[in-house]
């Protein structure tokens, strides 16, 4: 039988403490030590336990206190909550989640203490970073000491295992020293296979406006990306995109009584998908409720039933390549997919499952975030649409494939794309654990350097640090491909940790160079073949829709016409439903 994370919790932190009381309750009344009842000894335990707690959190405060005295430093800013433990800022968080603006709560805390601070959750340090100076040190020059942690590795470990994205030290050393070796230039390059799966999203779309109503282009770039990415990375596409895609709840019922079946390939496909998307939202809601998620899973584990559709579908792949390299069948050298130079390296299949799982997640949701949101970003900028379009005439003609060096001449098109991954990186926000304590200097050299606690989490956000105005300028909050290309540009490549898309250091994304081709190469066709881009509000479900009290709100919340969201990477509740004109 295998216990629930609940069960496990609560056998660690209360079944066995209670047992160990019971006995010695009983080893104790035997000998005539003890004359109180086993309730009133339970009691008294639990009591004890409570204190203890108490005074644990009391003693690690003086001893914080007493370590920044003697490293010279002093203690960061704190956030003080109205409730126990800070519990009121869990339930914003939650609230926010489902009903709120993507960061709003920790923006009100940047704005109160500063770009570093210290928020308890649950008794517990949470140091909140947007500074870039503190995230170099925490990416890149003290990496060792800022890992992904028990913590972070605790709640991704029934989804993510032990891959590239939830190991430290030896493990991911390993995983990444398999994967790296695939993402040469040579590969990266495989328009073919953009090129392919792009003519087949743009015929949908086609076929969409045909009939009248609006497309959601989030959906559809989502099975775009996990075609492509599959067949990239593992030889085996999951055909997502020969599944009926869905209609605007404002669409004829008629129409929608018209649609074709999904053939059971088809019908394979969303489901695995739909299961990929669940488990990663559970992680999520892990990641924001803190160390005591496993009480809402005592009854079950809620990553276990879409794994086991994610299980399903991953298996008989990995077993087919560890067959085919065990049988000597391998493929010619241009026809090896990642899953075959992973099998080089190994024949364990959880290892290899955990690795190909991991690099799905990059592959397939972070492109689809960015594609989503430069869509929406186009459509609600037409003259940055027409510059861009005449860019890609000019350099690659009105129907042919884009080279990759037709790619490289468009600088506008990279621009475009920075300008939509500072706004809204695939991966706002982001987590790693210190191990020793430490100090950070201060961006002010007047002050004391910043005391940092060893075992503590270390929350950064490269979205909340692409939107300071005292970094980007008082324009910051608004979409302009320019500031890529004017002296403007001369702010991050100054400081290359102000913009940090991909993540930075020894965890830079490696699939980077992957992902601007593949985007730009979409961008390239979509916009050869339809000239205009227009966002459809009303096909949107009534509960997605933007709260008309957002309307007139500081920053980018009182403009937005979608509502970003984020389960480990953002994207827009309800999709983003557009018409698009040839």
């Amino acid at each position: 039988m295998v216990l629930t994370p609940g069960l496990r919790f609560l056998t660690r932190k209360l079944f066995l403490p209670a047992a160990a009381v019971v006995v010695l309750h009983r080893v104790a009344s035997r000998y005539g030590l003890v004359e109180i009842s086993l309730g009133a000894t339970l009691a008294a335990a639990l009591v004890a336990r409570i204190g203890l707690v108490v005074f644990q959190t009391w003693f690690l405060t003086i001893q914080h206190k007493r370590e920044a005295r003697r490293m010279g430093a002093q203690l960061l800013p704190f956030l003080k909550g109205k409730k126990w433990g800070n519990w009121d800022l869990i339930e914003r968080l939650i609230h926010e989640s489902d009903h709120g603006y993507l960061g709003d709560e920790l923006r009100a805390t940047i704005a109160q203490l500063g770009p570093i601070s210290d928020v308890w959750i649950l008794w517990e340090n949470n140091i909140l970073v947007t500074e870039p100076s503190f995230i170099q040190i925490v990416l890149a020059t003290d990496f060792k000491n800022n890992v992904k942690g028990d913590r972070f590795r605790e709640g991704m470990e029934s989804v993510l295992g032990s891959g590239v994205f939830n190991s430290d030290g030896d493990m991911w050393s390993f995983h990444r020293a398999m994967t790296r070796p695939y993402f040469t230039r040579d590969r990266v390059q495989h328009f073919d296979i953009f090129d392919r799966h792009s003519a087949k999203a743009i015929s949908l779309i086609k076929s969409r406006m045909r009939e009248g109503v609006a497309i959601d282009f989030q959906d559809l770039i989502s099975r775009f990306t996990m075609d492509s990415t599959t067949q990239f990375l593992f030889g085996a596409c999951v055909d997502s995109l020969d599944a009926v895609l869905p209609y605007p709840h404002n669409a004829p019922q008629s129409l929608i009584s018209a649609a074709p079946k999904d053939t059971p390939r088809a019908q394979a496909a969303i489901r695995f998908t739909t299961a990929f998307g669940a488990a990663m939202a559970q992680c999520a809601f892990r990641e924001r409720t803190g160390w005591i998620w496993p009480l809402y899973e005592v009854f079950q584990d809620q990553t276990a039933a879409p794994m086991k559709v994610v299980s399903a579908f991953l298996d008989p792949i990995v077993r087919e390549a560890v067959a085919r390299a065990k049988d000597g069948d391998a493929r010619d050298e241009d026809e090896m997919t990642l899953l075959d130079d992973l099998v080089r390296s190994t024949k364990d299949m959880t290892i290899l499952k955990d690795e190909i799982l991991n690099i799905l997640l990059a592959g397939r949701d972070t492109t689809m975030s960015a594609l989503t949101s430069t869509i929406y970003f186009l459509a609600r900028h037409p003259d940055v649409l027409r510059r861009l379009r005449e860019e890609i005439f000019a350099c690659a003609g009105p129907t042919n494939p884009p080279t990759y060096d037709d790619i490289k001449k468009m600088k506008y098109l990279r621009a475009v794309l920075n300008e939509t991954l500072r706004l809204y990186p695939p991966v706002p926000f982001n987590v790693r654990e210190t191990v020793n304590a430490t100090t950070w200097q201060s961006p002010d050299p007047s002050q004391k350097p910043y005391y940092i606690p060893g075992g503590v989490t270390v929350s950064y956000s490269v979205m909340l640090m692409h939107q300071r105005k005292d970094l980007w300028g008082d324009d910051a909050e608004e979409f302009d491909p320019d500031r890529f290309l004017d002296e403007r540009a001369q702010k991050f490549i100054s400081n290359p940790f102000q913009f940090l898309p991909f993540n930075a250091g020894p965890r830079i994304c490696i699939g980077q160079q992957f992902a601007y081709n593949e985007m730009s190469f979409v961008l390239v066709r979509l916009l050869q073949t339809f000239s205009s881009i227009e966002l459809d509000l009303e096909a949107l479900a009534p509960d997605a829709r933007v709260p008309e009290s957002w309307k007139g709100q500081p920053g980018r919340k009182g403009v937005e016409l979608f509502r970003p969201e984020s389960h480990l990477t953002l994207h827009a509740k309800g999709g983003v439903w557009v018409k698009m004109r040839e």
